[in-house]
Formats: C-alpha cells, sequence, structure tokens
C-alpha cells in the first residue's frame, strides 16, 4: 500500500467511505450494537472476530480516528482515551502493576510527574526520575531488575526541554523495556518519535491535535516493533494467559503490532471505563485534517514571538528550542527540523509585580490555563496554578516568580506582537 505524506493522511487517513456512504466520518452515538445471533456476539467477547459490542470498550467513530492517528504517527495500532491523563495512565499500567518499577524523565507536565509519583505510587508502581539531560551512567544507574518501561515528553510541558529520544530508546532497549513517549506539543506533524526508537506514543489530542478547545481527549499509539515474547518474563500480562478474557495470550494471538493495544482496551477500557465521546472523536478528526498547516503557522508566529521577546529590554530571560540561544537548540535541530510548538516561557524584569501588570494589559492573550490551540493563551503561575508557593519555593521548581508562559495561537503575529508590546510598555 501505497504511504502517503502527513498532509494527505490527515484528510484522508482512517476512514475510506465506499460507495455511496457519507463523506464525512459519521457519529456512531450509540451506546450498544445489535447481532443476529449469540454465536456472533460471542465472537467478539472471545476476541475472534472484529466488531463492536458496547462503547465503552469500542466504537466505530472512534476507531477510524485512532487508525487515521497511528497512521500520522507511523504505527500499527492505537486507541482514544477521555483525556491525556488516562493515556499516560493506560499506556503505563497496561504494562507495569503492584511491585513494578518505571524510569521517567524529570521533565515533564506536572499533571503527569503527579499520577506518576502519587497516584500510582499508591498502586504499587515506583517511579525514578532522572534529568532529561542525565549522563549516561545516571540513565544506567535509574534501572533496576524490575523495570518495564522508559517515560518522557519530547518537548515537555512547560519547560520545554527537547527529549533525547534516541539515547533513551537504546539504554530501554538495552534492559529489554519500551520507551514510552507523550508527543503532545511535538505532534507527529514535527517529530514521530517512533523513527528515532520509541516503542510507544502517547498525546493529549486536546492540545494542537484538536486544536479548538473543544473537547478533552487521549490517545495511544503502539508502533508495533516491541518484541514482547523476547521478554516474555518482564511482561507477563501480555505473554501468558489472561484470565479475565478467556485465557488469551495477547503476544500470540495478535503480535507484535496489536498485542499492547487490544490488551488495552480488553483489559483496562473494560476496567476503568476512560471512554471516548463519539462525538469528540469527530470534533477531534475535523482538528486533525488542518494540523499539518496550522502547526506550520503556530509555529513560525512563535518563532517571531520569541525573537522580539529576546530583543525586548523589558525581558529577563526568553526560553523557547528555536532560538540559537537556547539550551535545547541543538536537540530541536535533530529532532524537530521544522518546528517545535507554539509555546514560549519568558521572565518579565521586575519579578512577580512587573508579571502581573504586564498580564492585566494583555488584549489578545487570553488569560487561561490551556495551551496549544488556535487562540493565543496567557498565564502567569506564581499568581494562579502555583499561587500557594512562595518566591523561594517556585525558584527551586523551575517556575520562577517572574514567569509568563505565553502559547501563541493562529492570529496574525504583527497583531500579537503589538498587543505584548503594548503590554509591556506599561510596566
Amino acid at each position: 500500500m501505497k504511504k502517503h505524506r502527513m498532509e494527505t493522511i490527515a484528510i484522508q487517513g482512517g476512514y475510506n467511505p465506499g460507495n455511496g456512504e457519507p463523506r464525512q466520518l459519521p457519529i456512531y452515538q450509540s451506546t450498544t450494537f445489535k447481532y443476529d445471533t449469540s454465536a456472533e456476539m460471542a465472537k467478539l467477547f472471545d476476541l475472534e472476530s472484529d466488531g463492536y459490542m458496547y462503547s465503552r470498550l469500542a466504537n466505530p467513530t472512534c476507531d477510524f480516528v485512532a487508525k487515521k492517528i497511528a497512521a500520522m504517527e507511523g504505527g500499527t495500532s492505537a486507541m482514544l482515551t477521555s483525556s491525556g491523563q488516562a493515556a499516560n495512565f493506560f499506556a503505563v499500567f497496561n504494562i507495569a502493576g503492584n511491585g513494578d518499577h518505571v524510569v521517567a524523565s524529570s521533565s515533564i507536565y506536572g499533571g503527569t510527574f503527579n499520577l506518576f509519583a502519587v497516584t500510582m505510587a499508591r498502586m504499587g508502581v515506583e517511579f525514578t526520575f532522572v534529568a532529561p539531560d542525565c549522563s549516561e551512567e545516571e540513565l544506567e544507574a535509574a534501572f533496576q531488575p524490575n523495570t518495564k518501561a522508559v517515560f518522557g515528553e519530547t518537548i515537555a510541558n512547560p519547560a520545554l526541554t527537547v527529549f533525547d529520544i534516541e539515547t533513551f530508546a537504546k539504554k530501554a532497549h538495552e534492559h529489554g523495556v519500551p520507551l514510552i513517549v507523550d508527543n503532545t506539543f511535538a505532534t507527529p506533524v514535527n517529530c514521530r518519535p517512533f523513527e528515532w526508537g520509541a516503542d510507544i506514543v502517547t498525546h493529549s489530542t486536546t492540545k494542537y491535535m484538536e486544536g479548538h478547545a473543544a473537547t478533552i481527549g487521549g490517545v495511544i499509539v503502539d508502533s508495533g516493533k516491541f518484541d514482547w515474547m523476547a521478554h516474555a518474563d518482564k511482561f507477563p500480562g501480555l505473554t501468558t494467559p489472561d484470565d479475565s478474557y478467556h485465557g488469551v495470550v495477547y503476544a500470540e494471538r495478535f503480535g507484535k503490532e496489536g498485542a499492547f493495544i487490544t490488551k488495552c482496551v480488553a483489559q483496562l477500557m473494560r476496567d476503568f471505563g476512560s471512554t471516548p465521546a463519539p462525538q469528540n472523536a469527530y470534533l477531534l478528526n475535523l482538528g486533525l485534517e488542518s494540523l499539518p498547516v496550522r502547526m506550520e503557522r503556530h509555529c513560525s508566529n512563535a518563532q517571531k514571538m520569541a525573537e522580539f521577546l529576546e530583543a525586548h529590554d523589558k525581558v529577563a530571560w526568553v526560553n523557547y528550542p528555536g532560538l540559537p540561544s537556547n539550551k535545547y537548540y541543538e536537540k530541536a535541530q535533530k529532532y524537530l527540523p521544522n518546528g517545535s510548538c507554539g509555546v514560549i516561557s519568558f521572565g518579565v524584569k521586575g519579578g512577580r509585580a512587573a508579571a502581573e501588570e504586564f498580564m492585566a494589559h494583555l488584549t489578545l492573550g487570553n488569560i487561561e490555563t490551556h495551551v496549544a490551540d488556535s487562540h493565543t493563551c496567557c498565564l502567569h503561575p506564581a499568581s494562579s496554578t502555583h499561587r500557594q508557593m512562595t518566591d523561594e519555593q517556585l525558584e527551586a521548581a523551575g517556575v520562577p516568580a517572574d514567569l509568563v508562559r505565553l502559547s501563541i495561537g493562529l492570529e496574525n503575529i504583527d497583531d500579537l506582537i503589538e498587543d505584548v508590546t503594548n503590554a509591556l510598555a506599561q510596566i
């Protein structure tokens, strides 16, 4: 089958209507699906045939969109979830349970860090966090005999560190475990982690993939390359009979290409029910169709804004991977040569008070906790999400009191720069 380019997959991937069928992806807004005989339904429960029985497990609208995202990432199978948090939880919990261990980059989204360090720790999964720039020796020391996975973010939210996918993948594979990469900020348009050795990719589709801030969602994509049977003792959930599902051995029945996602659906979605709504999947698909075009604009706008801020005398510092002065510029050129993302963080001279004054005079930058959609969004963590912390605690957490996070949207960049210029002039 011919491999199409990203722009074509984004529009035509996943759903291929036949003669006389709907041109646009249908919304299968139904909880259940009818069958003529119990024998036909039994084949579904035994995982012997494809089909749908209950939308908590799977739904045609959601599956069509998942297939599109799998094609965009270059994977073999995928499943949608109700949020990005659910996607990250399922991706790890699918192979790591009570008594197991995971190595993770310390530079990840705060919600994911809390999921790992607090919630999953209460479930008996231990995490060792390593700096994204750690030495090979430090990374090696983080592994334990019961390590089951390695986790990182292509571009960390909001630290904007660029993850060294190739290095972490090599070390993970030396220890016989997969690398899971959250690719939310980069999207497959700017980076396809599987091409650098990653095995599983996750996204909060709420962000750039959806693009219009109308729906919450997540996705897990499997590369289909990790050989679970070659490391059978590490992954009994995939390589030994599942007594809760008719004794199926996922790695034998579905092979490298389908075992991980099938288990994720049959076990975790069945039991946790973090199910995406078909309507949300439909809206996500509309966003995906324009993703390649939008990412180009997000990145070009952000690059111009970062360069403007870096030259402004009221700005203390700017963090953006596209700037040659940035610590991660070389890694960004390697993994993200066509652009990174639309999110910038910078510090305003004058600290907390100056940052608050700047925020008060923005007119186009919406003050909100969201990032990565078509509207420009702005946040001062010290006075909002992190307001319970002192300036000293903020500094220690890597979120100094002068930090402003700016998520650049699709508006005219000259209008955005003019808006920021006017707000800075009020300080």
